[in-house]
């Protein structure tokens, strides 16, 4: 387990300590003073009447959530903790993205704010996670768990979170007016949508089954859940990083109000993590019955899950941000005078990062 945790205090356990909740209440919003209005659309969540932002559909998610994750510690189970050295830095870094812009160079910074709107829209696709038969997949019972809430509204109002519903935006119009806000709305580049969807047919091709002894239905939602889970997580430096840039006045236009929208899009998100983390939890103190009658303790598998991602991710990550940010800006410095010497200054401010020694959620068996 890792020392460093990450979104350990900020849910506040309900008054309520009920453990079963409707998929109504569940993506219930409750009463705003005043709606969030985002580039003109009218996009979820809204303000109380001290001017306080608060997420969308919460009203009863924050408490479900808190007394799920009480639940399983004080029955003795342990909830999962990610270690924040495991995040590799986003590129460009904060510097390097403030002198690009400096020198009117943004298209960059423009087209990795593009891209991080264009990858929260595909967040709606956790709807579609086909879930295993649960009776059948586990020992233990799941009534009154996050798990058995997945289905009835916790995927669902992710979704929406991300994706927006109806006529009401999400995440990925919020990140397009924070864009919008600080760059004057600018000119966005049309092969971004390509370049991600050519960049995930090179990483669709199908995975190795790291349990083939367990349902696999069980453990492809085992392996969404991680996925989700760490991408949630490494989006901590992504909101440090937009935050930083966007609320910058030598280079943001509107650097209050568009910083003020990644504070809202990072309030919105910790509910993602936190079901996530107690699912996870729920499932990794279970145990799982295989497709030969035989058992497994659902830690094995929910590490190895874990720690064959984030393997991968702290290598991948920052090689794919760098390959394309450096193509990005190649293509945007052409024909200025002073290219070398921003080059050479982008290059000087480089973060040196290496991922940990070890991921927390090392396998007993070393065949993972």
């Amino acid at each position: 387990m890792s020392e460093t945790p990450l979104h350990t205090d900020h849910l506040n356990r309900s008054s309520d300590s009920r453990t079963d909740y409707s998929f109504e209440e569940l993506l219930d919003d409750g009463q705003y003073a005043e709606p969030l209005i985002a580039n003109g659309v009218r996009c979820h969540g809204g303000f109380d009447e001290d001017g306080r932002y608060r997420s969308p559909r919460t009203r009863h998610r924050l408490p479900a959530i808190a007394t799920w994750q009480a639940a399983l510690q004080e029955s003795g189970g342990e909830l999962l903790e990610i270690s924040k050295a495991l995040i590799p830095p986003q590129y460009p870094n904060v510097d390097q993205a403030i002198l690009l812009c400096r020198h009117g160079v943004r298209d960059p910074v423009v087209r990795a704010l593009t891209v991080i709107s264009v990858v929260e829209g595909f967040g709606a696709v956790i709807r579609d996670v086909k879930l295993p038969d649960f009776d059948r997949s586990l020992v233990e019972p799941i009534e009154g768990t996050a798990l058995a809430h997945l289905g009835q509204g916790l995927f669902e109002a992710h979704a929406r979170d991300e994706a927006g519903w109806g006529e009401q935006g999400g995440h990925k119009q919020m990140w397009e007016a924070a864009r919008d806000l600080a760059f004057e709305n600018p000119k966005i580049p049309q092969d971004v949508l390509m370049r991600i969807m050519g960049g995930g047919g090179r990483r669709a091709r199908k995975r190795e089954r790291l349990f083939p002894q367990i349902d696999e239905t069980l453990e492809s939602m085992i392996m969404m859940l991680s996925n989700v889970l760490l991408v949630e997580i490494f989006a901590e430096q992504v909101f440090s990083w937009g935050h930083a840039v966007l609320s910058n006045p030598e280079i943001s236009a509107e650097p209050d109000r568009a910083s003020a929208m990644v504070s809202y899009i990072q309030s919105d998100e910790n509910p993602h993590v936190e079901y996530l983390r107690v699912a996870l939890s729920e499932l990794a103190g279970r145990t799982i019955r295989t497709v030969d009658d035989k058992t497994l303790p659902g830690r094995e598998v929910v590490f190895g899950m874990l720690h064959a991602l984030l393997s991968q991710m702290t290598r991948t990550r920052p090689e794919e941000q760098k390959d394309q940010a450096q193509e990005s800006l190649h293509a945007a410095l052409q024909g200025l005078e002073n290219r070398q010497s921003i080059e050479e200054e982008f290059r000087s401010l480089e973060t040196v990062w290496a991922p940990p020694a070890t991921t927390g959620f090392e396998p007993l068996s070393a065949e993972l």
